[in-house]
């Protein structure tokens, strides 16, 4: 059995930085995804209350999206800054994907307030996928 000495010592030089690291991408997606349900017309945590799964499906998406490119750029960042600023380009797109699929399919944010499951998977999917290039982007 091999000494377990210098992963512990490694465990405790690397936990501040992995506990900043961590901390600014969770921060950073909390905050994007508060900015997303603030800027979007619906309101989604009312609607996934009473029972709305294109709510549900629509946030799940933005979630997703916001988180997948920030966890490429924890992967590859130099420091907390990469994290910061690649959230805020998430947010960007993010909302930038609402407004396509809005302005694609008309009246997003009323389909999903009538719980149109179609509306809400397609913009969650389209989300997903634009969060996708952006993490292999990000990536490099």
């Amino acid at each position: 059995m091999t000494d377990p000495a210098p992963v512990i010592q490694s465990l405790f030089a690397g936990l501040p930085i992995f506990m900043l690291h961590l901390g600014s991408a969770t921060l950073a997606w909390a905050a994007g995804l508060a900015l997303y349900m603030w800027i979007t017309p619906h309101r989604e945590f009312a609607l996934i209350r009473d029972g709305n799964i294109a709510a549900a499906v629509s946030l799940g998406g933005a979630a997703i999206g916001l988180a997948l490119p920030l966890a490429f750029c924890l992967a590859a960042s130099v420091n907390v800054w990469d994290v910061l600023i690649w959230g805020s380009v998430t947010l960007i797109l993010q909302l930038i994907a609402f407004r396509a699929v809005d302005l694609l399919i008309g009246n997003l944010s009323k389909r999903i307030e009538e719980n149109e499951i179609a509306a809400a998977t397609f913009l969650a999917m389209t989300k997903i996928a634009l969060a996708s290039l952006n993490a292999a982007a990000v990536a490099g």
